[in-house]
C-alpha cells in the first residue's frame, strides 16, 4: 500500500484565493456601477433645497385638487392612451386640453411627453408607443382652474396595455 499524498495549502494557495474572491467582487461592483449610470441620469430634483421649499404650496394645492372630488380614468391600450375626468357626481369634467408626461423611473432615455386631444366622446387621446414595464404617468389637464389638474400614478403595461 503506497500511501496518499496529502496537498498543502501554501501561500501561494492563499493569495490566489483571495485575489479571485476580490476580483469577483470588482467585477460585479463595476458592472453594476456601468450598467446603473446607463441607465438613471440620478436627478431627482435639479435644486433640492427650492424644491423642499415649494413642498408645503405644492401639498396645499393638492389638498384643494382632492377636494374637488373629481377621478381621473386612464387607459392604454391599441397604442393610444385614453384618459377622462369624471366630477364627484360621476359626470364628465369639461375639459379643452392635456399633456401626458410618460417615465420609465430607471431610463430617462424612453421618457415621452404627449398632447393628448379631445375626442368626440369627450376623452382625450393621443398615439403611443410604449415598451412593457413600470412607467410613472402625469397627466396635466387644462380643465378651467387656477392650475392645471395634476394627475399621476405608476402602473405596469403588460402585452402594451394597463391593468
Amino acid at each position: 500500500m503506497s500511501p496518499t499524498r496529502q496537498r498543502e495549502l501554501t501561500g501561494r494557495h492563499v493569495l490566489f484565493i483571495m485575489l479571485a474572491f476580490f476580483g469577483v467582487i470588482i467585477a460585479v461592483n463595476l458592472t453594476n456601477a456601468f450598467l446603473a449610470s446607463r441607465s438613471w441620469t440620478g436627478t431627482v430634483a435639479e435644486n433640492t433645497h427650492v424644491a423642499s421649499r415649494q413642498f408645503n404650496t405644492k401639498s396645499a394645492e393638492a389638498r384643494a385638487q382632492a377636494a374637488l372630488g373629481w377621478t381621473g380614468r386612464l387607459s392604454i391600450a391599441d397604442g393610444r392612451i385614453s384618459y377622462r375626468l369624471i366630477d364627484a357626481a360621476g359626470n364628465p369634467v369639461a375639459v379643452r386640453s392635456a399633456t401626458a408626461n410618460l417615465r420609465r423611473p430607471t431610463h430617462v432615455s424612453e421618457d415621452q411627453s404627449l398632447t393628448l386631444t379631445l375626442q368626440p366622446d369627450g376623452a382625450l387621446s393621443a398615439p403611443v408607443n410604449l415598451r412593457d414595464g413600470l412607467w410613472t404617468v402625469e397627466i396635466l389637464t387644462e380643465a378651467g382652474l387656477e392650475r392645471p389638474y395634476r394627475d399621476a400614478r405608476r402602473l405596469t403595461l403588460r402585452n402594451g396595455a394597463s391593468p
